[in-house]
C-alpha cells in the first residue's frame, strides 16, 4: 500500500469521526433529551398512623407513585393509614424504588422522537430488503447506505432506543431494581422479530453504532470492496463469541450482585451524545472506531449483548443468504471477500455459522451470480464440492 493511499484511508477515517461527533453534539443539543438514571434517594420517612397522604407529602412522592405503590383505586385511599394495606416498611421501600426507577425511565424518552424513529427504521429496512432479494447492493451503494443510517438513526435521532439498549438496560435495570420497564420490553421484541424475519437485519442495517463501524470498515478497501488496502484481520469466532459470552455474564453479575452497569463508562453509543462521554469512555470508543478500519465490527463480536441473543435468533431466522450449490463453482471468492468468517461457514457447513450481517459483499462478488437472499433453508454443500480446494490449502501449508 503506498503512501498516499494510507494518508487517503486515514484523512476519510478522520472526516467521518470528526463530523460524526461534531453534529452529534449540535443534535443532542437541539434535542437536550432528559438522561436516564435510576434515582437515589435517602431513607424514607415512616411515622405512626401515618396516612397514604401525609407519606406522600413527607417523601415528596407524587400521586401517582403513591397509586403504583399501594394499588389506590380512588382519590379517598389518599387517607387510608399504610398499615391497612399489610405493607412492611421493606416492602413499601422496594416498591417506591421501583416505582420512581419507572418513571425516571419513562421521562427520560423522548417518546415522540422513538415513534419517529421506529418509523423510519421500518422504511428504510424495507427498501434494503428489496435491495437485497433484486442483488442491488454494490460497493457504492453499501457504504451510501451505511452513511445515510449513521447519519439518520445517529446523529439526526440519537443513541436511544438502540438494539443493545434494549438488552444492556433491561438487565441493569432488573438487576438493580427487579422491575421490567415494559416500553423497552415491547423495543426488545420488535427487535428480535426483525432478527427471525431478516438475519440480524437491525444490526446490519439499522443500529446507529454497528453502521458507522461498518461504514469505516469499508474505507479501508479496495474499490471492489473485496479485500482490505491495510491488512485486515478476520478473528474466529471461537474467540469473538467466547468474549462476547463473558461479557454478557460480567454484565448481569454486576447488575445483579452490585445495581452496577459496566457499560456505561463506555457506552459506545453515547458517540451520539458526545457530552455524556467521559475522558475513558472517549478513549474507549476511539480506539474502538480505529480498529473498525482492521476488524469487522468489533464492538459487535466482542461486547454487544444485544449482538450475543441477535446470534442465537439467526438461527431461526426466515431470510438469509443462501448458495446454490449446482451453480457454485466452489472458488471460495465470496468467502475471501467477506469480512468475517461466515461465509466460509454457510458456504462449506462444516462450522457453527458466526453473526452474519446481511452485507451482501458475498452477492457481488460472486462470479456465477450463486448467491443470493431470500426465504427458506440453507442447502448442504455435496460432499466433495470443496475437496479439490482443501487439499490445495494442504498443499501450500506445507
Amino acid at each position: 500500500m503506498n503512501r498516499r493511499m494510507v494518508i487517503k484511508v486515514v484523512a476519510q477515517f478522520l472526516v467521518v469521526v470528526t463530523i460524526t461527533v461534531s453534529l452529534s453534539f449540535l443534535s443532542s443539543a437541539l434535542w437536550r433529551g432528559a438522561q436516564e438514571k435510576i434515582p437515589e434517594r435517602g431513607s424514607l420517612v415512616f411515622a405512626n398512623d401515618m396516612t397514604v397522604s401525609a407519606f406522600g407529602t413527607a417523601n415528596e412522592l407524587p400521586n401517582p407513585v403513591l397509586q403504583q405503590v399501594f394499588g389506590l383505586s380512588r382519590k379517598a385511599d389518599l387517607e387510608r393509614p399504610l398499615v391497612s394495606f399489610g405493607l412492611t416498611q421493606k416492602k413499601i421501600t422496594n416498591r417506591v424504588e421501583q416505582s420512581l426507577a419507572l418513571a425516571a425511565e419513562s421521562t427520560a424518552k423522548n417518546w415522540a422522537k422513538i415513534r419517529i424513529k421506529f418509523l423510519l427504521w421500518f422504511i428504510f429496512l424495507g427498501i434494503i430488503f428489496v435491495l437485497m432479494i433484486r442483488k442491488r447492493i454494490g460497493p457504492g451503494v453499501r457504504k451510501l447506505l451505511y452513511g445515510i443510517a449513521v447519519v439518520l438513526f445517529g446523529i439526526a435521532l440519537g443513541s436511544d432506543p438502540s438494539p443493545m439498549g434494549t438488552v444492556k438496560d433491561a438487565v441493569v435495570l432488573y438487576g438493580a431494581r427487579h422491575v421490567v420497564f415494559w416500553p423497552r420490553a415491547v423495543a426488545f421484541g420488535i427487535f428480535f422479530a426483525m432478527v427471525v424475519s431478516a438475519n440480524k437485519f437491525i444490526c446490519a442495517w439499522g443500529c446507529q453504532f454497528g453502521t458507522v463501524q461498518d461504514l469505516i470498515f469499508r474505507l479501508n478497501r479496495d474499490a471492489k470492496d473485496r479485500s482490505g488496502l491495510f491488512s485486515q484481520i478476520k478473528l474466529p469466532f471461537v474467540i469473538t463469541n467466547a468474549v462476547r459470552i463473558i461479557f454478557f455474564g460480567a454484565l448481569t453479575v454486576g447488575a445483579f450482585m452490585w445495581a452496577l452497569d459496566i457499560v456505561k463508562p463506555i457506552d459506545p453509543f453515547k458517540l451520539y451524545n458526545p457530552a455524556t462521554l467521559a475522558w475513558f469512555g472517549g478513549i474507549f470508543v476511539g480506539a474502538v472506531l480505529l480498529c473498525s478500519l482492521f476488524i469487522y465490527r468489533p464492538w459487535c463480536h466482542l461486547f454487544c449483548p444485544f449482538g450475543l441473543i441477535g446470534w442465537l435468533g439467526e438461527k431461526i431466522s426466515v431470510s438469509k443468504i443462501t448458495v446454490n450449490y449446482d451453480t457454485c463453482i466452489a472458488c471460495e471468492a465470496c468467502a475471501q471477500a467477506c469480512p468475517s468468517t461466515v461465509m466460509s461457514a454457510i458456504l462449506k457447513r462444516d462450522r457453527i455459522i458466526p453473526d452474519c450481517f446481511a452485507c451482501a459483499t458475498c452477492i457481488t462478488t460472486c462470479p456465477t451470480n450463486s448467491i443470493s437472499w431470500g426465504l427458506g433453508s440453507r442447502a448442504m454443500p455435496p460432499r466433495d464440492k470443496f475437496e479439490k480446494s482443501a487439499n490445495q490449502e494442504r498443499k501450500e501449508r506445507g
